[in-house]
């Protein structure tokens, strides 16, 4: 097992997570139970541990990656711009989360308002992810990317000739 694969197997993570994350925060702050906006920051932070794997890995495979046929270095580059806002909000997210349990845990009155900061951080977040993961897929998935005239489709083949 590589790199390409750990990155592969590993980079949804963050990405489901900040998306999950977001969704039980906001079920959270509707609802006013602090049981489940604590869950909240714990799938936060959950998800910022995986960035950093996923971040590192995405190293080797590219040194891996960035050598096969009809790879493109640009898309490559741009993958690179977008994973590492990514990982940094991921990191800023996974971090403001932890101090906002601590602020939850000691009791302090403006810990409630950690609550908002933590929500507009895990919305950047997810825009931020959907270009990440959007510039990694048209890597190797050219049928994602915007230029989809260089897919040929054969019509010769047909499923229906035995």
């Amino acid at each position: 097992m590589n790199d390409v694969h750990i990155h592969l197997a590993l980079n949804h993570l963050p990405t489901v997570g900040v998306l999950i994350g977001f969704l039980v925060l906001l079920f959270g702050l509707i609802i006013k139970n602090p049981q489940v906006k604590n869950t909240a920051l714990g799938i936060f932070i959950f998800s910022a541990l995986t960035a950093i794997a996923v971040f590192y890995t995405g190293y080797g495979a590219e040194e891996i990656v960035e050598n096969l046929p009809g790879i493109s270095e640009t898309l490559i580059h741009e993958h690179e711009e977008y994973a590492e806002l990514f990982f940094t909000m991921m990191l800023i997210l996974g971090s403001s989360s932890l101090i906002t349990l601590i602020l939850q845990y000691k009791e302090y009155g403006f810990g409630r308002y950690a609550f908002g900061c933590v929500l507009l951080l895990s919305i950047g977040s997810m825009v931020i992810s959907n270009y990440a993961g959007t510039t990694g897929e048209e890597i190797t998935h050219i049928e994602i990317g915007s230029d989809t005239s260089l897919i040929q489709i054969d019509s010769n083949n047909d499923s229906t000739d035995n």
